[in-house]
């Protein structure tokens, strides 16, 4: 009978820790946090045997040099999937009825509570006992008993990636097992004494400091530390509880990513906060079409952003890979040239017949500059005027020198300026679209060089404005720029001003021009772009051949296939389906952008809300929504018909909530999506 009261006690453990990695190797008074944890937990008098369950990862070899080093049992098993670790683990000791579970975030764990739980483990005689639920103790003495047979039942039934990663939610939820919760007395689930953040391990390194030399102090003693050390324990407050029990393992990424990433991503578009705070994916594992998988290998249909508009043609696009992949194998770079990139100058010349030259970088911002610099050597003039979204260099970011707010209805909202030369002030002048006395006044008070603009985003030019700004830029030896990062290849076969028929000195085109791979033109005229030769403008990965070779591939294909129209017939009938629910629901919206690029608003204070609301409603779903669409070959009627009844449904909620005055924030189940760039991270 004692056999069957015996207890093996599996200690979680692994190098990658999302969100604080090597965690369980950090140091404290010259031992690791794996290391005191296991000494702590040694001084248990219920548990039989300790091991250690780490991953078959290879940085988990330091984890196993610690128990050989402690003479303590290890098993290997998987990394992610730590259900299956961890019931292999159970199932190595088959002498063991009865599992402890702790996990390595838990260095302060205090032996006497465990066997407490133990004991009631015993004489309540349940299937599963714990302190955690609801918890009483702080956060870091988590200790969870179960019998094997409720493990085996968990390992076989548990299907959602979530049981999986946290071992026990099959057992916790379900009414057949019986369970035991250890309270305390008092309630001290708000103090904080895990390790999962910095703060944590700066908060538990004060903490075993205190105790100098005794690593056995109990839970008693660290609260007669906090009582008169309370400022020390605050350090770590604003951590919630369990957080990775909620947070998905893109959003566990996030918030690790903005430890050592200055606003957390590359690319502020891609800001997890702009869609769904709390639960966005954030970050993928692979793609194909129009689907991409997350790190959890959930699969989602992107009808989103499809990589900020790179992706006409979809994602990994099989001809295009290939093409890349022949590249590849032959070698990327060299201190030759390429000439794959004059195959690509030549073929967007044919395209444009009004150019002669092309200069080619890897990014919009860029482009932009390069366009701009030439701009000014051609004219020997500097000040720029402005019509649209450009990138972040000094020369655009300039217009907010003079009033913080002059690019807010140009796409990107609070455009911050720290750190652009203050002597650009009055460098950069921003006129309205469609607005053409706007920009005549510019031309008439300023030396403009050049005026930079996008030839259409959300609404079409009127009353001549293309063709009256080409005449004025003409008669005042000013360089028209088109930038056509976004607009270019969506409604014709390479510029949007060929729709137009108003050529400009020179153009600038980018995002799906590779589908997915970094490559981005500057094309002009020979009486512009020469001017090229006469100030500096090179770089080295401008010479390497992935992205020409993408681009010819890209643009063989778009031409095959006419994808222009399929996007742009796509997106028509897009508008036209969100038109009439937003009709059959009583909503007003105002919808903009380009066929292949459309967007709508909510013509509401509360517009921020619904749109979180939009995607948080078709994240259930399994689909990336928002309130604008990047169409691609692969998008089709039958997926978009699924969308509309969706769409449906979550219009006729906002409605209902519009009508009853409900408050917006609880439509939600997290935060509110952020609407521009934020001062401070």
């Amino acid at each position: 009978m004692e056999s069957q009261k015996k207890i093996l006690a599996i200690i979680q453990a692994r190098f990658n820790s999302t969100r604080l990695p090597g965690k369980v190797l950090k140091k404290i008074n010259n031992q690791t946090v794996l290391e005191i944890l296991i000494k702590r937990l040694s001084q248990s008098k219920r548990i039989s045997k300790i091991i250690v369950a780490c991953s078959n990862n290879p940085s988990d070899k330091a984890i196993v040099d610690i128990c050989n080093k402690l003479r303590v049992s290890y098993f290997i098993g998987s990394e992610y999937d730590v259900l299956d670790r961890f019931y292999k683990a159970a199932k190595k000791y088959k002498e063991y009825n009865n599992i402890a579970r702790i996990t390595a975030d838990c260095p302060l764990i205090d032996p006497e509570i465990v066997d407490k739980v133990i004991d009631g483990f015993f004489l309540k005689n349940v299937d599963y006992a714990s302190n955690i639920n609801p918890p009483t103790f702080p956060d870091g003495l988590d200790i969870e008993i179960f019998k094997f047979s409720a493990l085996e039942e968990a390992y076989f039934k548990s299907k959602k990636s979530f049981e999986r990663e946290h071992v026990t939610p099959f057992i916790t939820s379900n009414k057949k097992f019986k369970k035991f919760n250890l309270r305390n007395f008092i309630d001290y689930s708000s103090l904080r004494i895990t390790l999962d953040q910095k703060e944590d391990l700066i908060l538990i390194t004060k903490i075993i400091k205190n105790f100098k030399k005794n690593l056995y102090f109990n839970f008693r003693k660290i609260l007669d530390f906090y009582k008169k050390n309370k400022k020390i324990f605050s350090i770590n407050i604003n951590i919630k509880r369990n957080e990775g029990y909620t947070l998905n393992l893109g959003q566990k990424m996030w918030k690790r990513a903005q430890e050592v990433i200055p606003g957390g991503t590359m690319l502020f578009s891609k800001n997890p906060d702009l869609f769904l705070p709390k639960f966005w994916p954030a970050y993928f594992e692979k793609t194909n079409g129009c689907y991409v998988w997350d790190l959890e290998g959930i699969k989602y249909l992107d009808l989103s952003m499809m990589g900020v508009g790179t992706n006409i043609l979809g994602y990994s696009k099989r001809e295009v890979d290939n093409a890349v992949k022949k590249i590849i194998n032959k070698g990327n770079i060299s201190t030759l040239n390429s000439k794959e990139e004059i195959l690509l100058a030549e073929k967007l010349i044919q395209m444009h017949p009004w150019a002669d030259k092309v200069r080619f970088a890897r990014t919009g911002g860029e482009a932009a500059a390069i366009a701009v610099r030439i701009a000014r050597a051609a004219t020997g003039k500097d000040k720029v005027a402005i019509c649209g979204y450009h990138g972040w260099h000094d020369w655009y970011l300039a217009a907010n020198l003079s009033d913080s707010h002059s690019l807010n209805s140009h796409l990107m909202k609070n455009l911050s300026i720290q750190g652009v030369q203050k002597n650009l002030k009055n460098s950069a002048f921003v006129f309205e679209y469609n607005n053409f006395d706007q920009l005549k006044k510019i031309v008439s008070q300023n030396n403009i060089a050049a005026v930079i603009m996008e030839v259409s985003r959300n609404e079409p030019p009127k009353k001549n404005f293309l063709e009256n700004i080409r005449k004025l830029t003409k008669n005042k030896n000013i360089v028209l720029i088109f930038d056509e990062c976004t607009s270019g290849f969506r409604e014709t076969f390479g510029g949007l001003h060929l729709k137009y028929e108003v050529n400009p000195d020179i153009a600038t085109f980018g995002k799906a021009l590779g589908n997915g791979y970094a490559i981005n033109a500057v094309i002009g005229t020979d009486s512009i772009m020469n001017y090229a030769n006469s100030t500096f403008i090179s770089s080295t990965f401008w010479t390497e051949r992935i992205g020409s070779a993408a681009g010819l591939k890209t643009l063989e294909i778009m031409e095959k296939i006419k994808s222009w129209d399929i996007i742009s017939s796509l997106g028509k009938k897009v508008k036209a389906n969100w038109q009439t629910l937003a009709k059959k629901n009583n909503i007003k919206i105002k919808i903009q952008g380009l066929s292949a690029l459309p967007r709508f608003d909510f013509e509401n204070k509360n517009n921020l809300y619904y749109k979180t609301f939009i995607s948080q409603e078709f994240l259930k779903k399994n689909f990336l929504a928002s309130n604008s669409i990047y169409l691609c070959t692969e998008h089709n009627m039958k997926i978009f018909n699924n969308y509309f009844d969706i769409l449906d449904s979550v219009f006729y909620k906002i409605s209902r909530s519009i009508k009853e005055n409900i408050n917006p924030q609880k439509l939600l189940s997290g935060p509110v999506c952020i609407g521009g760039i934020r001062s401070k991270y």
